[in-house]
């Protein structure tokens, strides 16, 4: 029965476009709307539709920095109809946070499906302040230990644990101020209540353009097209890269070939020209990989951050 049961949701899913017209595939983002990862569920709705023949529709189910939104479709049948918009924060560091206490782990429970872009972070601080570069705050950070401090969107973020790294690169003392919220952080960077952070680019499109905020380095060795005089931190610091990014996941159990007919619709989507222009325009770098090069970044990622979760003891709040 179960054979006959899969056999029925494959056809259905790969049925001509009369048939799928009808249906409809939720894409859920585990965050608010207007945020990144809300942002490209929304491009790659748009996108992806047209191609699986299919209404394609964004659900934001927040809570526990994309956990909430990650298990409902964890929970969902492997039928293609559920889809969850993944990103590192989500699959790759709450999981490991002590005392997380998670109804599931979004990397063990979901299967990569591909990813669409990355997301470089980016070394700041406020362009009224007296930093002109990496080396300068790390200076002021030797020469002042426990005063020197960064900001971040809240204990366990990428943000938190960018700047946690970086001071067991250094071997600085710096101190942790943790926020709701990224744009909380970036408002105190501007005011000059905290020293610098460690945040996506898409997070201050508009401070960057208009000068409030001074792009130190590029957390990530790739560089940007959008700021392509920007140095990577590693420059001053050996051995920092650090780079987000957005996938698209699904249950675990989906047939593989509809699991392939997803991946190639996320592909096909790349390689025009209007989904990659929306994700640069937002501060994105547009970058294709197919669901196994996912994978293995997200087992990558974890290591990483498993290594700096145990150095430091963070704890989830």
């Amino acid at each position: 029965m179960r054979r006959i049961v899969r056999g029925v949701l494959l056809a259905a899913a790969l049925a001509g476009p009369a048939m799928a017209q009808e249906r409809t595939i939720r894409l859920v983002s585990g965050f608010a709307a207007g945020g990144a990862s809300d942002l490209v569920a929304r491009l790659t709705a748009e996108a992806i539709g047209p191609l699986l023949g299919a209404r394609v529709v964004v659900e934001n189910r927040t809570g526990v920095n994309g956990v909430i939104g990650a298990a409902e479709v964890a929970r969902s049948a492997p039928d293609g109809n559920t889809l969850f918009q993944c990103p590192m924060s989500t699959m790759a560091i709450v999981p490991q946070l002590v005392g997380a206490n998670l109804p599931l782990d979004p990397g063990e429970a979901l299967a990569p499906i591909g990813n669409l872009a990355l997301s470089s972070y980016g070394f700041m601080v406020s362009a009224k302040g007296p930093y002109r570069s990496v080396q300068d705050v790390l200076a002021a950070a030797r020469a002042r230990p426990g005063q020197v401090s960064f900001g971040s969107a809240g204990v366990g973020s990428a943000q938190h644990l960018s700047g946690e790294l970086l001071k067991q690169k250094t071997g600085t003392d710096m101190v942790h101020i943790p926020y709701r919220g990224a744009t909380p952080a970036i408002l105190d960077i501007l005011g000059g209540r905290t020293d610098f952070m460690i945040t996506n680019l898409a997070d201050v499109p508009g401070q960057l353009r208009e000068g409030s905020i001074r792009l130190l380095a590029l957390a990530d060795t790739g560089g940007s097209a959008l700021y392509p005089d920007a140095r990577p931190l590693a420059e001053a610091v050996p051995g920092f890269d650090v780079t987000g990014w957005f996938g698209i996941c699904a249950p675990r159990g989906m047939p593989a070939e509809l699991a392939g007919r997803l991946e190639g619709a996320l592909r096909q989507a790349m390689a025009g020209e209007a989904l990659p222009k929306r994700l640069a325009e937002n501060g994105l770098s547009p970058r294709f990989e197919d669901a196994a090069t996912l994978a293995a970044r997200i087992a990558a990622d974890r290591q990483t951050w498993r290594e700096v979760i145990r150095a430091v003891g963070v704890r989830a709040e």
